[in-house]
């Protein structure tokens, strides 16, 4: 499936023939955590797949606090193979910040990610290359066949169906860590905490070009999964974050001002209506007296006043912050330009 968003790219077949070697250059990068046993492996079937194709092939290791020798097993791929390279955290800080690491080092036209358990199939980087030169600039993985187990899968699912629904980016696998990215998009994302699996939401977000292929996943042989019944939780909260972002991430207050309105006219009607009752009820006779106090509305109108002028007042301040920090900050992404404006100092915005 492909979320089409119109922009100019550059087929990969051209990129590499304007090269001097004529070789397209990819780049995995490879989040590890205690993989120290399947690390040699993956390493030979990259290669297998470099060779078989002509890639000229970066890979990049990115130990994320692993205490099981992972990290002795990446020094020695380094040494035997130019193309390996080497990243090692102090601590563990998670696959985003493993994944930034990586993508800030990486120079290949396409940067891969996959994880380093050989549930992933390097086999499969020809097909996500062929989708690329259909016109995508983000193809994800759909794990159409899983070797997972159920507790895995159903949660997996309904993550994945709820992501599609709410975001508007409809990949039946959102959470499969074996992607292709553009590199230049790589650029206008920022991954912090749990936002990896988001990416291709971000990137369509931006105006880039989204799709997904059917690749092949293969039971766990060494380790064990990272993830837990949290996953799902925060997953959620993420979702809530990510929506926001891109939908109102540039303009807060169309979101919290339009809930603060809602909420003052609520406890703005359920005050009105309580104060004619209380008029009547003085005025007319044979009514019995209105004590306001005594009525649970009452109090729920004050709630929402209160609720009401806070939001507002939030959705200013998110303002001024937006205004802050789209000063420095690109929110669009440009995909071309032309002329010599850009250029011509007696036309630049900055005079």
């Amino acid at each position: 499936m492909i979320r089409d968003r119109r922009r100019a790219w550059t087929p990969l077949a051209e990129v590499a023939a304007g090269k001097e070697d004529g070789l397209m250059k990819i780049s995995a990068v490879i989040p590890v955590y205690n993989e120290a046993e399947s690390l040699v492996r993956l390493h030979e079937e990259l290669s297998t797949v470099a060779d078989a194709h002509d890639y000229d092939m970066e890979i990049v290791f990115v130990d994320d606090g692993s205490d099981d020798g992972t990290w002795e097993q990446v020094e020695s791929l380094a040494a035997r193979d130019t193309r390996v390279q080497g990243i090692r955290f102090r601590r563990n800080f998670g696959k985003a910040a493993a994944l930034r690491a990586g993508f800030q080092v990486a120079e290949g036209e396409v940067v891969f990610t996959l994880d380093g358990d050989l549930q992933d199939d390097p086999a499969e980087i020809p097909h996500f290359l062929e989708a690329m030169e259909q016109g995508l600039d983000v193809v994800s993985g759909w794990k159409k066949v899983r070797h997972d187990p159920w507790h895995k899968v159903g949660p997996s699912r309904i993550f994945n169906w709820m992501v599609s629904r709410v975001t508007g980016v409809r990949l039946h696998d959102h959470n499969c860590g074996f992607k292709a990215y553009r590199r230049p998009l790589l650029s206008e994302i920022r991954l912090y905490g749990e936002m990896h699996r988001f990416i291709p939401v971000l990137a369509a977000a931006k105006g880039w070009k989204v799709g997904e292929v059917v690749v092949n996943h293969r039971k766990r042989e060494f380790g064990k999964s990272k993830y837990g019944v949290l996953r799902m939780v925060k997953g959620f909260l993420d979702l809530l974050t990510v929506s926001f972002l891109t939908g109102f991430g540039q303009r807060p207050q169309h979101f919290l001002g339009t809930l603060g309105l809602v909420a003052f006219a609520a406890g703005g009607i359920g005050l009105s209506v309580l104060t004619g009752c209380w008029v009547v009820t003085r005025t007319v006779d044979g009514y019995e007296l209105l004590h306001l106090h005594q009525r649970a509305v009452f109090y729920f109108s004050i709630v929402s006043l209160l609720l009401g002028s806070q939001f507002m007042s939030v959705g200013i301040l998110a303002e001024m912050m937006t205004a802050h920090r789209s000063r420095d900050e690109g929110f669009y992404s440009i995909a071309e330009q032309t002329g010599t404006t850009q250029d011509d100092p007696e036309t630049s915005p900055d005079r």
